[in-house]
């Protein structure tokens, strides 16, 4: 039976697939053993690929509001309609008139990595809002200020560490999250079996955190608390030793006075955990013989979500565990810039322009997601009139999202690029649907630049693209034309205009492979079938190892690269050159931390957080039958104790009250959480009509974020709060559902 290669879309593990083909379906899935990343690791998601890739409820084509409602139509009229609609607005408002919304799904595929950035560049608005805000934002900020390159993010060296110190991260359910890891398991207990000691600090009892040495139940939102007790911990016992890293660091012992304040008895209180536990941690990170912290989605989507993130790099490199074998290290992917000469760059700025409303700074290039909503109802200059959303569920994923529900549908124009027609793409005035993922090229941009090991890998489409359906990349492009005024000229023209441009400067830079050539010729040298093709062997040759794409073919399991190396002098861009361990902004933040440790708790509340499973990746999954079932359930998970204190029921049900709404959800009982927390997945709530979306629709479950008014957010990165806020909880009878 026909086989093919596929490397899986569906999470950050990046996972190398062997698919099964009969005649024009994919109906199996398998590992890849030869994959040289993966090695043949599978997980549910990547099984079920058969399934979301068949799924009946995928567009098939564009569609288009006629009288109303979206019918289909064909895809010349679907761009006619977009550039006869776009036009006129951005010349009567300006191109701030319309908004772009980037979501998660656009890092999983080649097209979404390669065109976002040339639609921003063609309708020169400011109102760009992406999923970073409602998740990673943080650690771009965080990086950005210390290495002066927001996506210079360090990674846990896991293959080869000694001690791994987790918080807020769940990589057994999410397969990892800003370190792109396949088989995040077996890492995890090969560690163990080295001898090397998993401390997860985390308010739930994950799958991971059963898997550790030890796990720290902290109380929830206040990772950033602990953390700057860890470092104070480590100056005042002398536990610090930078080792090579002193020479490249200025601002040590403005950190040093800054934490003073937290003493680990000083934060016991507000984060629940000893002082004696707090001391010990910062001891035993200090002593192994390597090691490294790892934060993610509850250490970012949290109050002080910039500082817990910046304290997980100090943390790193006070022990001297950034840049080193064993610690925190930089990946350098195969379509990576070639490695400009060390020396100062020219850092990161926050906040070079803020939001109309209300004024919410601007972090690279970027809008909070919780301004979109205000910025589509309010009048005035640069009120967004018209939007695009690409892969992205915002009515979901975002807070309060009856609120920017409504303001969706007093929209003048909107235009979805999306496969399904779910609680956000129901309001757009045309969908571009693309294909099933067989259907599509696939290169992990983004992925291979947070790896854990240095690989390349590229797999052609597995199947060839039906007559009525367009590839993603042609839909991207013909997008771009339709809103930039050059409507009808050739897709092909959008790939030569960014070849053209970054060859243009290429050739200028004494440290890349292209400098001094013939632009024209070395064009001319590309290969590839196709546009998006072209511009990945570009990229490849232009890159750190002088690949190629046939290269690349030829390797159809992929090219190890090797394991993580040192090259911080090479990341560095701050302005000094040197790592700004003490940056003003941060500076500026740290009194709202020290104001936390005074904070009582609300009476009569609980405190929420979220919740992954390894069937699910927010909220586009949850129409695959295979994968919403069994536990992938939409529960309010609550600890014995507070269940009796509140005479809730395991199967009854809740109604849960925040400051965006209230909801009602059955009761999970479990010791799973600590006391004091309750915990509701993200990305549910598929009630809301309009949509196809019939497996999600039978089983809808609640939006924890419509317990959110959007008032809550990190300031300096401008991301949302969505774990750790507090809610009311009380018993519902079952007669009231």
């Amino acid at each position: 039976m026909p086989t093919a290669l596929r490397i899986c879309p569906l999470c950050e593990a990046t996972c190398g697939l062997t698919l099964t083909i009969e005649g024009s379906r994919v109906t199996g899935a398998r590992g890849d053993r030869e994959d040289v990343f993966s090695q043949g690791f599978i997980c549910p998601k990547g099984a079920a690929l058969p399934e979301v890739d068949a799924d009946p409820d995928r567009l098939r084509g564009p569609l288009v509001r006629k009288d109303g409602r979206l019918q289909e139509a064909t895809w010349e009229e679907a761009f006619d309609t977009i550039a006869a609609r776009i036009r006129p607005l951005i010349e009567e408002y300006g191109p701030d008139a319309v908004g772009i919304v980037l979501g998660n799904p656009n890092v999983h595929t080649m097209a979404g990595a390669l065109y976002p950035p040339l639609l921003i560049g063609a309708l020169r608005t400011r109102n760009l809002f992406t999923a970073s805000t409602i998740d990673q934002m943080p650690k771009h900020v965080s990086s950005g200020l210390l290495f002066g390159d927001p996506f210079a993010i360090p990674v846990p060296d896991l293959d080869r560490t000694d001690h791994l110190l987790i918080l807020g991260a769940n990589p057994l359910d999410s397969n990892g999250s800003l370190c792109t890891a396949p088989d995040f398991p077996g890492r995890l207990k090969a560690l163990r079996r080295r001898g090397g000691t998993l401390t997860v600090v985390d308010p739930r009892r994950t799958r991971t955190a059963r898997l550790a040495d030890r796990h720290v139940a902290i109380r929830p939102g206040a990772d950033a608390l602990l953390l700057a007790a860890l470092v104070h911990t480590l100056f005042e016992e002398d536990l610090t030793d930078l080792g090579p890293l002193a020479a490249q660091v200025e601002g040590v012992e403005e950190v040093r006075e800054a934490v003073r304040d937290f003493r680990p008895e000083a934060v016991a209180e507000a984060c629940d955990v000893d002082a004696e536990t707090i001391r010990v941690l910062a001891r035993e990170l200090a002593a192994a013989p390597t090691a490294a912290v790892y934060g993610r989605m509850g250490s970012s989507t949290v109050a002080h979500g910039t500082l817990g993130n910046w304290l997980v790099d100090v943390l790193n490199i006070l022990t001297g565990n950034l840049d080193r074998a064993g610690g925190a290290l930089f990946p350098l992917s195969a379509t990576a810039p070639a490695p400009r000469p060390a020396g100062p760059g020219r850092g990161f700025v926050l906040g070079r322009r803020h939001s109309r409303v209300s004024h919410h700074p601007e972090v690279k290039g970027e809008l909070p997601m919780v301004a979109l909503a205000e910025e589509i109802e309010t009048p005035g200059e640069g009120r967004v009139r018209a939007l695009v959303t690409v892969a992205s569920n915002p009515v979901l994923s975002a807070p309060d999202g009856k609120r920017l529900d409504a303001a969706l549908g007093s929209l003048d124009l909107m235009v979805a690029v999306d496969p399904y027609l779910n609680e956000t793409t129901r309001h757009a005035d045309v969908v571009l649907a693309p294909p099933p993922p067989s259907r599509s090229a696939h290169f992990d941009f983004a992925f291979n630049a947070l790896a854990v090991r240095d690989q390349v890998r590229y797999t052609p489409p597995a199947l060839p693209l039906e007559a009525d359906r367009m590839d993603e990349c042609e839909i991207h492009a013909r997008l771009i034309l339709a809103v930039s005024g050059m409507h009808g000229a050739p897709p092909s023209a959008v790939d030569q205009l960014a070849i053209d441009t970054t060859l243009a400067k290429a050739v200028t830079q004494e440290h890349s492979p292209a400098y001094g050539a013939d632009p024209a010729e070395f064009a001319a040298g590309l290969t590839g079938e196709t546009g998006p093709e072209r511009r990945l062997d570009l990229m490849l040759r232009l890159g750190p190892y002088g690949l190629t794409l046939d290269a690349l073919r030829a390797h159809p399991h992929g090219i190890d690269l090797g394991p993580l190396k040192p090259r911080l002098p090479q990341v560095l861009k701050t302005r000094s050159g040197r790592i700004e361990l003490f940056p003003a902004p941060l500076a500026a933040d740290l009194p709202r931390l020290r104001a936390a440790l005074d904070e009582t708790p609300d009476s009569g509340t609980v405190r929420l957080v979220g919740r992954r499973h390894l069937r699910s990746n927010n909220s586009w999954l949850h129409n695959t039958p295979v994968l919403n079932g069994g536990s992938n359930r939409c529960t309010l998970q609550v600890h014995p104790d507070d269940a009796a204190r509140l005479r809730l029921a395991d199967g009854g049900l809740a109604r849960i009250k925040g400051e965006g709404g209230e909801l009602e959800v059955p009761v999970e009982v479990t010791d799973g959480v600590r006391p004091g927390v309750v915990s509701l997945p993200h990305g549910w709530g598929h009630d809301r009509s309009g949509t196809r979306l019939a497996v999600a629709s039978a089983r809808p479950g609640v939006n924890v974020n419509q317990l959110l008014d959007g008032s809550r957010l990190d300031p300096l990165s401008g991301t949302a709060v969505l774990n750790g806020f507090p809610v009311e909880v009380s018993p519902l009878p079952l007669t009231q559902s």
